[in-house]
């Protein structure tokens, strides 16, 4: 990958290069580590060419971080690392030796957290956080307003702390109930200097492709890592380290427990657990590849909203093939075997779910 941009930009090095680095992800799915099945690789594929998709807005159409914008990086066809699927995603890119502001307005969604991180899972593996900034703990304005400065050296009022090797802001928005709540309406600008896109250049199309391609082979070695150590503890719910979670960009605020899942067409996973005080939780399962379920369309998660709870305020969970017509039924979609994640944010404590096997007939009402 050696010459200067622009020589590999005219004589298709770059174009190769990325095209090769694509090839060679395909061993994340035909790997050893991965299901040899039709299905699961079908899937496999397809979340490769959601990453490439991914990849190509992060570092080709939104890389500028002299004219950062918001736009949503993880939705319902685009998915990774068990995204939640009561998350709004947004993710701007930004220097961390410039400044920013964020403004807008808060909307009613239920959670609302700011975080500035280092690196990606191309480049360094991981997406460290940098800073971090809940709505709970801001100052706002009249109807919600928002006013934010994101810089590596303090400010005064809302400060989302960066350091010189920050390269992106994310925002999660949490929604208990999307039909009623409103997400919060957000603009990023540069405020040290000028906000002006640039123009496409030979070097920033050879670093936006280069950068693409290692995101798709990192982000699913990442993932595919992660499945692979889960498999140990395949349906229960132990806690994930929180150091892999942080060096993994997750919230700080959230204890999560991923683990794997596995199940014959007539047996069903049965969860249970009492949920402590805490500001949300949700329960989801995912494929293999650590992509949520397809949630537009089937129950594959519950949240503290969402769930029934027994009379003592317990919660239990089933996840099976059919509905066995109980409560807080999760629907596998197909699939024989995939990631799950149970979540709590800025809960009082982290109990465990408890989790057993039972043939999904000895459920039916």
């Amino acid at each position: 990958m050696g010459g200067s941009a622009r020589d590999r930009i005219m004589d298709g090095q770059a174009w190769a290069d990325f095209c090769d680095t694509l090839k060679a992800a395909g061993e994340v799915v035909t790997g050893e580590q991965s299901p040899m099945d039709p299905f699961d690789r079908a899937e496999g594929f397809r979340y490769l060419a959601r990453l490439t998709r991914a990849g190509l807005e992060s570092f080709l159409e939104h890389a500028d971080p002299l004219a950062p914008e918001f736009r949503c990086i993880t939705h319902d066809t685009i998915k990774m690392g068990a995204d939640n699927p009561d998350n709004y995603y947004l993710s701007a890119p930004v220097r961390g030796t410039c400044e920013y502001r964020i403004t807008g307005s808060r909307g009613t969604v239920h959670y609302l957290g700011f975080g500035s991180q280092a690196g990606n899972y191309g480049a360094t593996g991981s997406l460290e956080t940098t800073g971090y900034l809940e709505s709970a703990d801001m100052e706002l304005g009249e109807d919600g307003a928002i006013d934010i400065r994101a810089s590596s050296e303090p400010q005064p009022g809302n400060w989302l702390r960066m350091t010189p090797q920050t390269s992106s802001i994310i925002v999660r928005q949490t929604f208990l109930d999307r039909a009623g709540e409103r997400p919060a309406e957000l603009e990023i600008r540069r405020v040290d200097g000028p906000h002006e896109p640039r123009n496409v250049s030979p070097e920033s199309i050879d670093r936006g492709l280069t950068a693409a391609g290692s995101f798709v082979r990192g982000c699913s070695d990442l993932f595919l890592q992660w499945a692979s150590s889960m498999r140990p503890y395949t349906n229960r719910l132990p806690p994930f380290d929180p150091e892999i979670a942080r060096i993994a960009g997750g919230d700080p605020n959230i204890a999560y427990y991923h683990s794997y899942w596995e199940l014959e067409p007539d047996e069903a996973l049965v969860i249970e657990v009492t949920p402590p005080q805490c500001a949300y939780w949700n329960f989801q399962v995912n494929n293999h590849w650590m992509e949520s379920l397809d949630y537009r369309y089937f129950p594959v998660m519950v949240n503290k909203h969402s769930a029934v709870a027994a009379a003592d305020g317990s919660v239990r969970v089933v996840v099976a093939a059919e509905n066995p017509g109980v409560d807080n039924w999760i629907d596998t979609c197909g699939h024989r075997r995939g990631t799950m994640c149970w979540r709590w944010i800025r809960s009082d404590s982290h109990p465990t779910p408890s989790t057993s096997v039972v043939k999904t007939a000895t459920l039916r009402a």
